[in-house]
């Protein structure tokens, strides 16, 4: 019988202990004399968090078919165990074996969002592993990060040995393989990572220094090992069908935020939305064969038990076999009693068909995310979708029987005015008002509509890194004004409308584009208790105040100043196949409010603009 690492008496005591006994459904497990290298893998984060996510789903699968690679999970401990592991001196462990994290060859990170990075220095601290890589022997595992966060890893460089840029099916075999030939030959440490830092991908910070200007900006950024290579590729693949998909992912004991079955139609998106990240980074688009995705959901309803299947990619409305998958989904799971989920559909006539079929309408609410009310703001920032797409979609749900609509918006983004912002209630005003042009008869009650902001935040690599940010106050300002003026709406009393935190978005901004600097920060932060900094309940922003205090770093450098066009950013020496040169034409678009045509309407000349059938028709600028 497997020992686990807490015993009983802790076990009882903490809360939801099913985060850290292991053992569930699909977990797996290996003979430790079969195996030459042991990996953990990590997510950052809270247990129900962690097993949410697809990409270290996948990567746990792909490195799981090796023979001789055995991969665990770990997550970060909560704060009641947290407490509970410093004060009884026990080492953080991996879920399968139980074994200390230190033990391991591997500890990768998946860095999924800023605010987790207070929580990477916990994993290393429970782990026993120094924070800093310089420090660590042979005695360490490789530290490794991966994941969107890696596209702008300087804030978090000092604390990681390596970094995977891109999508991790491509060289970890290579990488696995070069370490197992190190270890063989009795290499060191900086042996393999000197191999390392020359596979395509592989970011080694330590073999890279920084110099800066008088100002505070980067002057140079440059490598200091003879292997190093001045730029790093982000890693691609292609044929996204014929990768490997995990088929009998682990099904946890305990609710979790996404318990259900995911299919994954595309990567990629066509749309260009100026603000994100992710729509740049993940280009080209790319699509799984639709037949292989009825079968991957057979399998993976069959070996999970699961009663939900959920469609994933950037905008599952843009997938071209969408209507022929759904409608088998329907056909085939609907009357089994397996729910069907569709995230980030467009809603028009086909898409509001579809959800009729597979939801509750008088329990469920549709999502809109116009980003902005007025269509001076969504032109700025190329959303590509007009006032009347937004009420008419509206008009369509509300005649179909829905009468409850989310809107969400951002608020601070480049050129924004007062009007605007008042914009948004008198957005979600129209859309109240569509519902009550519909005969009462015809009516499903009252109406309900909820709209939200969050705070725009300049992120690397799309054409607001340029841009930016406010101050704390003045986000709180803006949202006063957007408050405000829902009050004076005609529906007021069918309108409701929130906001997100704006000092978590303040710091959230220095971390999307800060420089090695901001280590310092993060690590008082951490010294003075800062740790799930994404949690409202844990979060304290006046311990963040006196890191920045201490350090001598001002956030003002880092979000309130607009960036030079020539400016060095701590990220340009990683390629992800869209230009610098594209993104400044993209910003300098925004600033005259020009709208560029998604990429199926027309290549803009980004790099990687237009795929088809898994070939570049690349545009040079």
């Amino acid at each position: 019988m497997r020992k686990l690492a807490l015993s009983d008496d802790i076990l009882m005591k903490i809360e939801k202990p099913a985060r850290y006994i292991g053992g569930e459904v699909n977990a797996v497990v290996k003979d430790l004399q079969n195996v030459d290298i042991r990996f953990a893998m990590c997510f950052p984060d809270v247990y129900e968090i962690g097993m949410s996510h697809l990409g270290i789903q996948i990567l746990y699968d792909m490195f799981n078919r090796r023979d001789d690679v055995w991969c665990e999970r770990v997550y970060s401990p909560w704060v009641d165990l947290d407490k509970v592991m410093r004060e009884e001196k026990i080492p953080l462990f991996a879920l399968e074996s139980q074994d200390p994290v230190r033990d391991f060859d591997f500890l990768g990170i998946t860095i999924q969002y800023e605010m987790c990075y207070t929580n990477i220095l916990q994993v290393l601290d429970l782990a026993c592993i120094p924070l800093h890589a310089k420090d660590r022997t042979e005695e360490d595992p490789i530290v490794i990060g991966g994941g969107p966060c890696a596209y702008n890893p300087e804030p978090i460089a000092e604390f990681f040995d390596m970094f995977y840029i891109g999508e991790g099916e491509t060289v970890y075999d290579e990488l696995l393989d070069t370490y197992k030939e190190n270890k063989k030959n009795g290499g060191s440490r900086m042996d393999f990572l000197e191999k390392a830092c020359q596979i395509d991908g592989i970011y080694v910070p330590m073999f890279y220094d920084v110099t800066y200007h008088e100002d505070g900006t980067i002057d140079q950024f440059f490598p200091v090992n003879k292997h190093a290579p001045s730029v790093i590729h982000k890693q691609v693949v292609m044929d996204v069908t014929n990768t490997t998909y995990p088929q009998a992912p682990i099904v946890p004991y305990i609710k979790v935020t996404q318990d259900r079955v995911v299919l994954e139609v595309q990567r990629g998106c066509i749309r260009g939305c100026r603000f994100c990240q992710a729509g740049m980074l993940y280009r080209p688009t790319r699509e799984r064969d639709v037949e292989t995705l009825k079968q991957y959901a057979y399998n993976m309803l069959k070996n999970t038990g699961h009663e939900e299947i959920s469609l994933s990619s950037l905008s599952t409305s843009d997938y071209s076999e969408l209507k022929e998958l759904v409608t088998f989904l329907i056909d085939n799971f609907k009357n089994k009693g397996i729910n069907i989920s569709l995230p980030s559909l467009r809603i028009d006539a086909f898409s509001l068909d579809v959800m009729s079929q597979v939801q509750d309408i008088r329990k469920s609410s549709l999502t809109f995310a116009p980003e902005a009310g007025s269509q001076r703001m969504r032109n700025v920032i190329n959303k590509g979708l007009t006032e009347e797409d937004i009420i008419s979609g509206a008009g369509q749900a509300f005649e179909g029987g829905w009468n409850k609509v989310k809107l969400y918006f951002m608020l601070g983004l480049p050129t924004e005015t007062e009007e605007d912002m008042e914009a948004i209630a008198v957005l979600a005003d129209k859309v109240a008002r569509r519902y009550y042009e519909i005969p009462k008869d015809q009516r499903n009650g009252k109406c309900q509509i909820t709209a939200s902001s969050s705070f725009f935040i300049p992120k690397p690599f799309t054409p607001f890194q340029w841009a930016p940010m406010l101050n704390h106050e003045d986000y709180i300002e803006r949202a006063a004004i957007v408050k405000h003026a829902f009050l004076n709406q005609l529906n007021k009393k069918s309108l409701r409308y929130n906001w997100h935190d704006a000092e978590v978005s303040v710091l959230e901004g220095v971390f999307a584009r800060g420089d090695r600097k901001i280590a310092s920060v993060i690590e008082e932060a951490y010294r003075m208790g800062c740790i799930y900094d994404s949690w409202s309940e844990q979060f304290d922003n006046d311990k963040w105040m006196r890191a920045f205090d201490n350090t001598g770093i001002e956030i003002g450098f880092y979000n309130l100043r607009e960036r030079g066009e020539d400016e060095v950013f701590p990220w340009d020496f990683i390629d992800i196949g869209v230009t610098k040169k594209f993104l400044r034409r993209e910003w300098d678009r925004a600033m005259k409010g020009e709208v560029t045509p998604n990429c199926r309407m027309q290549c803009s000349g980004c790099g990687v603009a237009k795929w088809k059938g898994g070939v570049c028709i690349e545009s040079k600028n």
